[in-house]
């Protein structure tokens, strides 16, 4: 997969193995699973967060390595069930987040030519996610800038 600002080429990493059911010693019931779920969710987490603490602290102690295949739902379905969903996709949030710090920066220290660029790819990356989601996920009007980012942001 080439990087999409840079001209470095390919990236390497493991897969996830391919499995169609849940380990056997992972025999949480599916709606346990579903309630800490909402309840990461109610204390702030993000859908990569929940899925990491389950796979590492699980629920009572047994660790859910897949939550897809445990419950037959992506935790982001479970989430949207239960009204736990936020308003901004996770991966646009933290595309927004890094743009507002990167920004920060800039205005301080106006000679970093080196994020100044950076903070330009990552806007155009804002921009190409916020084409992508919207009228799904974010409404049709809505455009990307630095304020309205820190007032989403801010809430």
């Amino acid at each position: 997969m080439a990087r999409m600002h840079t001209r470095r080429r390919g990236s390497s990493g493991s897969d996830k193995p391919a499995a169609d059911e849940p380990p056997e010693w992972s025999d949480v019931d599916s709606e346990q699973i579903e309630q800490r779920v909402v309840e990461l969710a109610e204390q702030g987490h993000d859908p990569s967060q929940i899925g990491i603490k389950l796979r590492d602290e699980g629920v009572t102690g047994t660790p859910i390595p897949d939550v897809k295949l445990a419950t037959g739902k992506k935790l982001t379905e479970i989430l949207e069930e239960n009204d736990a969903k936020s308003e901004l996709p996770e991966d646009l949030r933290s595309l927004m987040q890094r743009a507002i710090r990167l920004r920060e920066h800039v205005q301080e220290n106006p000679q970093d030519y080196q994020n100044k660029r950076a903070l330009q790819n990552t806007e155009s990356k804002v921009r190409r996610l916020v084409d992508y989601y919207r009228g799904k996920e974010i409404e049709p009007e809505f455009t990307y800038s630095y304020d309205v980012a820190k007032t989403l942001l801010e809430e």
